[in-house]
């Protein structure tokens, strides 16, 4: 199949070298052009411009932000100039706000291109393994088309939530705030028994070995024991954005969230230290055991 691929980070390069390793031709675009020249050894064909990439029988994209999002596919002209002759179907992988979601999705429309929201759950290692969970969203025919790449490719499986593309963004986000509580949580929790003598290290090997098992505790828990800042799988900043989506989107559909409020004012405190490029979980859940001094 012919792909084109742009934003190469730490996730987007992952699932491009999955998908290079599956056979496709691949076309890949980055703003820092390292990580192309990188998967141009291993076969993918270096696009000079974005636009350049965006055309294909599918187009993946994988762009840090809204910020990000908006300058490279819509003030750049990429989508005002695209035509479904020359791309098919954009799959958006982002992790971006509802409201430009819902704007992408009219965009692709009004081009006659097929537009699925797919953002994904699991870390860059999960996604060199291709062993991601895709939310998937948009119109049935159109997700029901890439599947085949979103699972047994690029994931492991794919989980449908609607016919309005920001569904899946809104899932997301929903995901992202429930992990942020949980490690919010572990890291009062931590505070509280490291004030009467026991280190974090025994109560995470606790809960991650009976109540709470899984990748959230047991991960997170080992690097907050830890204090292992680095290397930064998800940065503290992007997780910080993320909550503040969550938010946005909570407010227009008039939903209090107060602990995601507290999140956010938790993570300013932590990027106004400075640790806005260091692991997202270790920053929020050492920022408890800080504020009680531990």
């Amino acid at each position: 199949m012919d792909i084109g691929f742009i934003g190469l980070g730490n996730m987007g390069g992952a699932i491009a070298g999955r998908l290079l390793e599956a056979g496709h031709r691949l076309r890949v675009w980055n703003r820092s052009p390292e990580p192309a020249r990188h998967l141009a050894q291993r076969g993918a064909q270096v696009a000079a411009t974005a636009e350049e990439a965006f055309r294909g029988d599918v187009v993946f994209s994988m762009l840090s932000d809204d910020q990000a999002t908006r300058s490279v596919l819509v003030d750049s002209g990429v989508l005002a100039r695209a035509t479904p002759g020359a791309t098919r179907i954009h799959v958006n992988m982002a992790t971006i706000s509802v409201a430009l979601a819902d704007e992408l999705a009219q965009r692709h429309g009004e081009r006659g291109i097929g537009y699925v929201a797919a953002p994904v759950l699991g870390r860059p290692d999960v996604a060199a393994a291709g062993k991601l969970t895709v939310l998937a969203a948009g119109p049935r025919p159109t997700v029901e088309a890439v599947r085949p790449l979103l699972e047994g490719t690029v994931g492991q499986k794919v989980w449908r939530f609607g016919e309005r593309a920001s569904q899946a963004n809104v899932v997301k986000l929903a995901v992202n705030f429930m992990l942020a509580a949980a490690i919010e949580s572990m890291g009062e929790a931590a505070a509280l028994t490291a004030g009467y003598g026991v280190e974090p290290r025994e109560l995470f090997e606790l809960i991650g070995q009976s109540l709470f098992p899984g990748p959230v505790y047991q991960g997170y828990g080992r690097l907050i024991a830890e204090g292992r800042f680095e290397p930064a799988g998800f940065k503290a900043r992007l997780g910080l954005k993320d909550v503040r989506l969550a938010l946005a989107a909570a407010e227009a559909a008039t939903t209090p969230m107060p602990v995601a409020s507290l999140i956010r004012d938790s993570m300013l405190e932590a990027l106004a230290r400075g640790e806005g490029e260091k692991e997202f979980g270790v920053v929020l859940g050492r920022a408890a055991l800080r504020r009680a001094g531990k």
